[in-house]
């Protein structure tokens, strides 16, 4: 069996969340910023980490993967797949949270995580800063920027 970005980042499910109060910070949490900010171990839990805890699956796997904070920034890595194509593995699925719905505005809101699963009209996906843990979560498919192939 071969080993996958989602398999990786399954295994967080449930056993990494936010740590609260003030100057208390979930130290694997900091260790995925570092690998958005240039090895920084300081940043606090709080800061947005979807695509920081997206950056470690692939840094483990030697994936392509965006080395930035911000979520849209993985509509530039890998290889664009349609939606209807999308498989459990390697795909991470980039969201609009927000801000504008056009998948080239890299510096908007949004949201990444590694595809679960199609239901309907929902995405199914692995992720961090999901309800301030990492968790499988529920996105409506028409919010979907773009869906990229890491390896």
């Amino acid at each position: 069996m071969t080993l996958t970005a989602f398999d990786i980042a399954q295994r967080y499910v449930g056993l990494v969340r936010e740590v609260a109060g003030p100057g208390r910070d979930h130290p694997f949490i900091q260790w995925c910023l570092s690998l958005c900010f240039d090895g920084q171990l300081d940043l606090p839990d709080e800061t947005p980490w979807c695509s920081a805890f997206a950056q470690h699956p692939a840094w483990e796997l030697r994936l392509p993967r965006s080395k930035s904070a911000r979520a849209r920034s993985w509509l530039l890595v890998g290889t664009p797949v349609p939606l209807a194509e999308a498989q459990r593995g390697n795909d991470v699925v980039v969201f609009n949270r927000g801000g504008n719905p056009d998948p080239a505005v890299i510096q908007g809101p949004g949201h990444v995580a590694y595809f679960a699963a199609l239901e309907d009209d929902s995405v199914i996906v692995a992720g961090g800063n999901q309800g301030n843990s990492v968790s499988l979560a529920r996105f409506p498919a028409a919010s979907v920027l773009g869906v990229r192939r890491l390896a």
